[in-house]
């Protein structure tokens, strides 16, 4: 015969047995000041990602600008099906 096992019903968890979080320690206007650094900090980050993206852009539109003036580069382009343009 197998023996039952006892069913362990968790006991509800109450406010007060949970461990006090950084933020329940923090004055709020602690917490207010390091959200603004954060919101800050991410501002910065987004705005060095925009240009970085406009850097990389113009000088890939410089690269093709200069590569549609090279004539060696433009031939090796090109299609060499002449039949199309009689």
């Amino acid at each position: 015969m197998v023996k039952k096992k006892a069913k362990i019903t968790p006991a509800a968890a109450s406010v007060q047995d949970k461990p006090a979080t950084l933020k329940d320690l923090l004055r709020p206007e602690i917490l207010e000041g390091l959200k603004a650094q954060a919101d800050a900090m991410k501002a910065e980050e987004q705005a060095k990602k925009d240009a970085e993206r406009a850097r990389v852009e113009a000088a890939r539109k410089a690269e093709e600008k200069r590569l549609e003036n090279d004539f060696a580069y433009q031939l090796e382009k090109s299609k060499l099906d002449w039949r199309k343009h009689k």
